[in-house]
């Protein structure tokens, strides 16, 4: 008999490119670059009874509308003890990171509530996000956890994992 059935959602069209810089715990940091993210989605089921089936299209648009929002943007992270707001309006941002100032157009940037940009804390992330806009589908008494995968490149990424109910 089988205890649970897991269901994925990993296509190339779940992508968005952007710019980050991960800061390591000594201050130090990466130089802006830019990575060709892509994430994925699995739902760990316990009944996929007919009348228990998951809509698909319901999970698609979570994640093509996740992608939209961070697609070529700079990510920051709101979190880290390296990075001092200085200003920030609807034209313009100007931030220190590690000491050193960056102004970008506001519409550029997105500041993410993590500690840093890296995949383990964007799949966390991510995981929150889709867990919230997907909330009425993942209350359902079946469905044990969410786990969502971002990957900076092919085979190299994180997956964070949620367990529900």
């Amino acid at each position: 008999m089988i205890s649970s059935t897991r269901i994925t959602i990993a296509r190339d069209q779940y992508k968005f490119s952007c710019a980050h810089m991960t800061v390591f715990p000594d201050g130090t940091k990466e130089r802006l670059h830019g990575h060709n993210y892509t994430v994925a989605i699995a739902l760990e089921l316990t009944d996929t009874s007919f009348s228990k089936i998951i809509p698909f299209a319901d999970i698609r648009a979570a994640l093509a509308e996740l992608c939209a929002a961070w697609k070529e943007r700079v990510l920051l992270a709101a979190h880290n003890p390296h990075f001092e707001l200085v200003h920030h309006d609807e034209r313009e941002l100007e931030f220190r990171l590690c000491g050193k100032r960056y102004v970008l157009p506001s519409e550029d940037a997105l500041i993410l509530p993590i500690d840093n940009i890296a995949v383990e804390p964007l799949a966390g992330h991510c995981a929150e996000l889709l867990r919230r806009r997907l909330q009425t589908m993942l209350a359902a008494p079946h469905v044990r956890s969410l786990e969502v995968t971002v990957s900076e490149s092919p085979g190299q990424g994180a997956t964070a994992l949620l367990r529900l109910g």
